[in-house]
C-alpha cells in the first residue's frame, strides 16, 4: 500500500491560443473542469498503474481506483492557462490538516507534498517520499527516504534516494553511491500540467513493484511524458500495460 497525503484540487483549465496581456482578451479553444492536486493526482497515477494506493486530505468527491480518508475542509479550486507551451496558475491557499489516526497503516510507503508533509504525525517511522515541487519550510533529511525536488527547487540537499527532475529533459537520480541519468520519453504534449506528479507516482508504483531503480526512472519519465498528452493531468496517464508497450 503507497499512502499519499496532501492536495486535492478541482481544476478549470483553459486551453489558450496565447497568454493574455494586462486588460486582455483571449477565447480559449477548450475548457475542462478536471482534478488535479499534487498528491491526489500521483495517487490517481498509482492506482492507474495497477497498486493498491490510498489518498488522505480535503477533497470532494472520489479518485478513480484509490482509497479515500477524506478530512473536512474547503477543497482547493484552481484555474490554470495553457498556452505557448506554457502554463499559468492561479489556486487557492489549502486549508491545514492532521493525518488521523490508522490513516497510515500498512503503508509500504507514505508520499507526501507541502501540506502533507506538514500534517503528519511528529513521530513516525515512516519510508518517506517527498515531492519537493513546492518548497518546505523545516524539512528533516533525516525523516526522508525518497526526496524528489525539480530542478528549480533543487537545493543540493540529498536524502537516501534524491530524484530531481528536468522536465522534457529526464530526470537525475542521486544514491549514495551512483548517480543515474535518464534522458526524457519524446511525446506530443498537448499540457505539461501535472506530469510531475504524474512522475512521482509512478516511480513509487514501479518501485513497489520490484523494478530496479533505472528501470523505475525510465517508467516513471515515460508515464509523466504520456500523461501531457491531455490538457489535464489525469486523463491520459496510461495503465501499467499501456506504459510497457510505449517502451517496448
Amino acid at each position: 500500500m503507497i499512502v499519499c497525503v496532501g492536495v486535492a484540487s478541482r481544476d478549470t483549465i483553459y486551453a489558450l491560443p496565447r497568454h493574455p496581456d494586462p486588460d486582455d482578451r483571449v477565447v480559449a479553444t477548450q475548457r475542462v473542469i478536471a482534478g488535479g492536486g499534487t498528491a491526489a493526482t500521483a495517487a490517481v497515477a498509482i492506482a492507474r498503474l495497477g497498486c493498491d494506493v490510498r489518498f488522505v486530505g480535503v477533497i470532494d468527491g472520489d479518485l478513480e481506483g484509490v482509497e479515500v480518508v477524506r478530512i473536512p475542509g474547503r477543497m482547493v479550486e484552481s484555474t490554470i492557462l495553457v498556452g505557448e507551451g506554457t502554463r499559468a496558475i492561479v489556486t487557492t491557499e489549502p486549508d491545514p490538516f492532521e493525518v488521523p489516526r490508522g490513516a497510515l497503516d500498512d503503508a509500504e510507503w507514505v508520499h507526501v507534498d507541502h501540506v502533507g508533509y506538514r500534517a503528519l504525525p511528529a513521530s513516525n517511522n515512516l519510508q518517506l517520499s517527498v515531492d519537493a515541487g513546492n518548497a518546505i519550510p523545516n524539512l528533516s533529511m533525516d525523516d526522508v527516504t525518497l526526496y524528489a525536488p525539480t530542478k528549480e527547487t533543487d537545493d543540493g540537499r540529498r536524502a537516501k534516494l534524491t530524484v530531481v527532475t528536468h522536465g522534457a529533459d529526464g530526470c537525475i537520480a542521486y544514491t549514495g553511491d551512483e548517480t543515474i541519468e535518464v534522458p526524457g520519453f519524446p511525446v506530443d504534449a498537448v499540457s505539461t500540467l501535472g506530469a510531475g506528479d504524474v512522475f512521482h507516482g509512478a516511480l513509487l508504483a514501479a518501485l513497489v513493484r520490484g523494478l530496479p531503480l533505472r528501470d523505475a526512472l525510465v517508467r516513471a519519465n515515460a508515464c509523466a511524458a504520456l500523461s501531457c498528452r491531455g490538457l489535464d493531468g489525469r486523463s491520459a496517464i496510461p495503465t501499467w500495460d499501456e506504459l510497457e508497450r510505449s517502451l517496448a
